[in-house]
This record gives C-alpha cells, sequence and structure tokens, in this order.
C-alpha cells in the first residue's frame, strides 16, 4: 500500500461465501427383518450461493446472490464491493484462499487490495 497517501482512508472489508439449498438425506424405511424393499429417492436438488462482505467501520456491508461460486462470480462481488467503498478510500478485502479468490483472471477496482487469510485447523 506504499502508493497511498497518509490522508486516505482506508475501509476493512471482510468477505465470504455460502451455498445456500439442500442435498436430500438418506431414505429410510421399516421393513420386516430380512427383506429389502425397494425405496425410491430423490436426487433433484438446486443450488445458489450467497456472496457477502461487511466493512464494521462504515457499519455497511453488500451481498450479491448467484447460482455459481465461480470466477464470474466473484469479480461481480469484487465489483459491488468497489461500488460500495466511500468515495475517496481505500478498501483492505480480507478473503479466505478459495480457488476462485486466488485466480489471476480477477480484476480488482483501482481502490482495492486483497489480504488473503490462511485458516488455522480447530482442534
Amino acid at each position: 500500500m506504499n502508493t497511498l497517501t497518509t490522508a486516505t482512508p482506508i475501509e476493512v472489508w471482510f468477505q465470504d461465501e455460502m451455498r445456500v439449498g439442500q442435498k436430500n438425506g438418506l431414505v429410510y424405511q421399516w421393513a420386516k427383518t430380512g427383506t429389502r424393499p425397494r425405496q425410491p429417492k430423490d436426487q433433484r436438488y438446486e443450488n445458489a450461493y450467497l456472496f457477502g462482505a461487511v466493512c464494521p467501520g462504515r457499519n455497511t456491508g453488500i451481498a450479491v446472490i448467484m447460482p455459481h461460486a465461480d470466477t464470474q462470480a466473484m469479480q461481480k462481488h469484487i465489483d459491488e464491493i468497489g461500488r460500495a467503498v466511500a468515495p475517496g478510500a481505500h478498501a483492505l478485502i480480507i478473503l479466505d484462499k478459495a480457488a476462485w479468490h486466488t485466480t489471476r483472471k480477477l480484476e480488482l477496482p483501482t481502490t482495492s487490495r486483497w489480504f488473503r487469510c490462511r485458516l488455522l485447523a480447530r482442534n
């Protein structure tokens, strides 16, 4: 960040995404011991992905809902963050190392920088 002047306000943004949807679980059926009745299972499912980011310092946030979690979805999310940054400020976006975060195909707005967190294992 050595290209910023000391007077440039810096906003810290925290970003993450999640899958929303349901995959059907196991199907159980009561049956007599020793029998194996057929039990059809619904294999269909649909998902959506919620991309969200918050800036606690400004008490603001943004979110987009996308059909897939990929580079194109992440680019749209980054663009939305760029539009939400206060005029004249610079955003520091803290995110994890998902594949669509680390690709070189993403174009950051000139008002933003990355900081990729390394997730620690929980005991």
